[in-house]
């Protein structure tokens, strides 16, 4: 095998692979084009449709479509009625919206370490981190792979807290036969592009609690309702309508639901592709004693959105960027998710210090993300192998 790319060898591949890249059909267009020529771009039946459907696939009673990812987790931590004073207990290895939702309404972030082995949240951890002011867990489904939620709702019951399941990565995925959303207290997806399916922007809320679903239905359109119930005065006519809580402008378009609801005929379809390329990766990678694979729990069944791949720093002799920029140079282009949420100047200016949850920082230090998308073919998969194989090797202590 030549040498890497970046040491003056020939590159494994012409074209460049990124990391992520959402799938797009004339289903997709079609659906789209409809809604535009309806007489509803937002507030219309889509959006009901639309919730319906998230309700039939995870077994959810209730489903609030929304804006975005990071809209959803606003919302629910103002559902569970988080304030001043409260914490809220989430990972590090995770975007800054999960720990960022506490700061929205006033509540402290308080940072739980990994398991270093899945790299999802550790029960024990969470336990370890409950105060007397812990009010909620945000636990992620990193990668797509879900949480132990067994543990974590047993808990969150003990102490009284709410769990709020953070399924960014992991729309599909079940855990124990059930699919994820139906589960957790409240559970957030997010459909960026990058995501399994995608609406472009788009988030949502799933929940059981009659309760939480109203006051989700209030955060998300301005505290407005027209329903008599919630209403303090009798209605003066068909135009009227209360504001009885704060809430903001966090409604999902007709045009985003339209989309959403053509991608979700595809889930299963990207599912088993995103499934069989984790399988060739792992079988790939297993074999290599230079670099290290996400354990997964039996219990999880994963409709993997994201591939991290641990670099083995005992066994290289090149750091995570050195490998990085190999890999660019081999027309493969990788991300890192994530760096840790208290490494931002925001978060040390609220006085957090590094050093919090050691394992995830070591994740951090030592991982990249490898392409993973439904579009990619056997070749591209074969590429992506063949840049970690040739640059792990000519690396290798």
């Amino acid at each position: 095998m030549n040498k890497p790319a970046i040491e003056g060898g020939t590159p494994v591949r012409d074209k460049k692979i990124y990391y992520g890249h959402q799938y797009l059909d004339q289903a997709d267009y079609d659906a789209v084009l409809d809604v535009l020529k309806s007489d509803y771009l937002t507030c219309g039946p889509k959006i009901n449709e639309l919730e319906e459907k998230l309700c039939k696939l995870t077994g959810a009673r209730h489903a609030v479509v929304c804006s975005n990812g990071t809209a959803a987790l606003h919302i629910a931590v103002m559902a569970a009625g988080l304030k001043n004073g409260d914490e809220l207990i989430t990972t590090p290895i995770t975007f800054a919206a999960s720990a960022n939702c506490a700061l929205y309404v006033g509540a402290t972030p308080v940072f739980a370490d990994i398991d270093p082995e899945t790299y999802n949240i550790d029960p024990a951890e969470v336990e370890a981190h409950i105060t007397e002011n812990t009010k909620a867990v945000v636990a992620v489904d990193y990668t797509g792979q879900a949480v132990e939620l067994d543990r974590l709702t047993d808990i969150c019951k003990k102490h009284g807290l709410v769990l709020i399941e953070d399924s960014a990565h992991s729309i599909g995925t079940s855990y124990k036969g059930r699919m994820i959303g139906s589960i957790a207290d409240m559970t957030t997806f997010s459909f960026h592009p990058v995501k399994t399916i995608t609406s472009g922007e788009g988030g949502a809320v799933l929940t059981n609690n009659d309760e939480y679903y109203e006051k989700l239905l209030l955060a998300r359109a301005h505290g407005i309702t027209r329903d008599q119930k919630f209403m303090s005065r009798e209605s003066e006519g068909p135009w009227y309508y209360e504001m009885v809580d704060m809430g903001y402008n966090y409604r999902m378009t007709d045009i985003q639901a339209g989309l959403l609801i053509s991608q979700l005929d595809k889930l299963e379809m990207f599912k088993k592709r995103r499934k069989e390329i984790v399988n060739r990766y792992n079988e790939a990678f297993s074999k290599l004693d230079t670099v290290c694979v996400q354990k997964e729990i039996p219990e999880s069944d994963t409709a993997r959105h994201l591939y991290i791949l641990k670099l083995n720093k005992d066994k290289l002799s090149v750091d995570r960027r050195r490998f990085f920029d190999a890999m660019a140079a081999e027309n493969i282009i990788c991300n890192v998710h994530y760096i840790p949420v208290y490494y931002f100047p925001q978060y040390e200016k609220l006085g957090y210090k590094r050093g919090l949850c050691p394992k995830a920082e070591d994740l951090y230090d030592n991982m990249i993300t490898l392409p993973l998308y439904y579009a990619m073919t056997d070749e591209d998969v074969q590429s992506v192998i063949d840049a970690v194989t040739k640059i792990a090797s000519y690396y290798s202590r």
